[in-house]
């Protein structure tokens, strides 16, 4: 930026010695001209040179190139390519000028009014309305540069907000995350310690060794989220659907009677679906450990060619009450399956069990 303002500053001083060029500007008082002298010399150089610093010191460009321009006329100096800075100098304020936007061009107008008056009364044959004119083209330069800074200010402000929707949206996700790994890990901790007490001796190193082998789980998810957050890990470690097994294998360690039937044949599918689709299932899991221990669940997914559909019941006389606590549960799993295009439904049925279903598209995306 500094090097192209040095060179258009430059360039008007050049050309305001260039035959055929030199006497194309700015001329309003319309005076008979007198030889350039060193002094005028001095005033054609300071309505140009100060453009250099219009970007950085917009207030002081503009006092000087104006102040240099208002001389140049009242002393009949001869029309300069250098004065082509004024106009330059008032568009660089009205973009770059942070404080006294309301000030400087109240003080610029009044000075204009003393330079008008000050050129009649040197005999300058403008009228009225030629004054009004080129006040105007004064104006729309100003109001040029104002125009610039507000839409730059604007496309800032949306690009700040972007930025802060992306952040927003990273730091849900991870929260969301962090909460369907920790309740379910640590519900199937709990559950499991507390039936570890009316275990026969023999079965409690096995209820042991389960909580164990739960617990490294959980460290090993949490140690991929905590690596999202500070930036060290390559990335969140993310369930798929044929990880379904698993997991309800786990809910049978941690004593839940839990059966998984699948029809179809499993599709190739995104990976925010198949995460969507893993965390279904684990929640309302989570949810029959917490509330309905023991009771029968049943696990249903149906691979369908455009959709998946999730159903898991689970029988009793109260429901697992999903969506209770935190309130995460319910509006993280509706706001997630949402999110890739699907639908989630959850309630308490006839018999007083309670299901959760969910259809969620299959296709890429």
């Amino acid at each position: 930026m500094a090097a192209g303002d040095t060179a258009l500053a430059v360039t008007l001083v050049v050309l305001s010695f260039v035959p055929g060029a030199a006497h194309q500007g700015v001329d309003l008082a319309e005076l008979p001209d007198r030889p350039l002298d060193a002094s005028g010399l001095l005033l054609l150089l300071a309505q140009s040179l100060p453009l250099v610093v219009r970007r950085r010191w917009p207030a002081v460009c503009l006092t000087v190139v104006c102040g240099a321009f208002a001389a140049f006329q009242l002393l009949r100096y001869p029309t300069a390519s250098a004065s082509i800075g004024l106009p330059v100098a008032l568009y660089s304020a009205g973009a770059h000028l942070r404080g006294g936007r309301i000030a400087a061009p109240v003080v610029a107008m009044a000075a204009y009014v003393a330079f008008a008056v000050a050129l009649h009364a040197v005999g300058s044959p403008e009228r009225f309305m030629d004054y009004v004119t080129f006040a105007l083209v004064l104006v729309v330069c100003w109001a040029a540069g104002a125009w610039v800074r507000a839409r730059d200010a604007s496309v800032a402000e949306q690009q700040r907000r972007a930025e802060d929707a992306v952040v927003a949206a990273e730091r849900a996700r991870i929260a969301r995350e962090l909460h369907d790994v920790v309740t379910h890990h640590v519900t199937a901790m709990v559950v499991q310690a507390d039936a570890a007490q009316f275990l026969k001796p023999d079965r409690v190193t096995s209820s042991l060794s389960a909580i164990s082998e739960t617990g490294r789980r959980a460290l090993t998810d949490l140690r991929y989220l905590l690596g999202a957050l500070d930036g060290t890990g390559n990335s969140v470690l993310e369930p798929a659907t044929g990880e379904l097994s698993e997991l309800v294998a786990r809910s049978r360690a941690a004593g839940q009677p839990v059966e998984l039937v699948e029809q179809g044949r499993p599709r190739l599918m995104a990976s925010a679906t198949e995460v969507a689709a893993y965390r279904v299932v684990q929640e309302a899991l989570t949810n029959a450990l917490k509330h309905a221990a023991g009771e029968r669940t049943v696990v249903r997914v149906n691979h369908g060619d455009e959709w998946m559909d999730l159903e898991v019941t689970t029988d009793g006389p109260s429901g697992p009450g999903l969506g209770r606590g935190s309130g995460r549960g319910l509006v993280g799993l509706r706001e997630r399956v949402s999110v890739v295009g699907g639908d989630l439904r959850a309630g308490t049925g006839s018999d007083g069990g309670f299901t959760v279903w969910a259809r969620i598209p299959v296709g890429m995306s």
